[in-house]
């Protein structure tokens, strides 16, 4: 798990494309410094695999379904990538609960500059829209970000310096894409909501009554213990 804390901008050095899958080389020196095999790295809000690594770098194997699910195809030699270790277990809760199963992909639409901020408006697939609320939280290539405005077929999110200036999507031009990860615990929500409408065990029975028979109480006097040993 995660929490869409960008810890580095690392840098793809190698997308090798396979029949139905890719290995990407990604370089960066912090998210490999106590990486082991088999340990979990975000790349862009993907969670990888750790397959191979030295100090500085690491590679991991990309399945079909990452592939066709996320942008990490679009990848090339130097393109810069968000990194993130997964979580400790008593590591502090940065930003939400975030998995690394990317939901689809999105693409900027428009950049609004401000002082020293900037508000980006992001496609919205419809597949996903009804997960995106106003001051919810979502992920955009890794990063948790509280959305600040929702449309019909987009939404907008307000980018600090810091993540302007250490995150991919200070770099994200008009047209580019981005990979999103809706909240884990709406689709949850939804499921399960919907299981409960369809299982019968949910729904009260009333009970059956009758038009022509009416149901009368006996009024019976109580008798003492004594009197019913007589």
């Amino acid at each position: 798990m995660f929490t869409g804390i960008v810890e580095e901008l690392g840098r793809v050095v190698a997308l090798e494309p396979g029949a139905d899958s890719a290995r990407l080389t990604v370089h960066g020196p912090l998210v490999t410094s106590d990486a082991v095999h088999g340990a979990s790295i975000s790349v862009n809000g993907v969670c990888l695999t750790v397959v191979e690594h030295d100090d500085e770098q690491f590679t991991v194997d990309v399945m079909a379904e990452t592939l066709r699910r996320s942008s990490l195809g679009a990848l090339a030699p130097g393109s810069p990538v968000n990194l993130e270790r997964a979580m400790p277990a008593d590591g502090r809760f940065g930003g939400h609960v975030v998995q690394g199963h990317v939901d689809g992909t999105a693409t900027v639409l428009r950049r609004t500059p401000g002082d020293r901020w900037e508000v980006v408006e992001l496609a919205l697939p419809q597949s996903l829209s009804r997960y995106v609320v106003e001051k919810g939280s979502v992920t955009v290539d890794g990063v948790s970000l509280t959305v600040a405005g929702v449309e019909a077929a987009s939404f907008t999110v307000s980018l600090i310096p810091t993540t302007l200036a250490l995150t991919t999507l200070g770099h994200k031009e008009v047209g580019d894409p981005v990979n999103l990860e809706v909240d884990v615990i709406a689709k949850y929500v939804e499921r399960l909501m919907a299981a409960g409408a369809q299982d019968p065990t949910t729904t009260p029975t009333a009970v059956p009554t009758s038009t022509t028979t009416s149901i009368t109480t006996p009024i019976t006097t109580p008798t003492t213990h004594q009197e019913t040993q007589a």
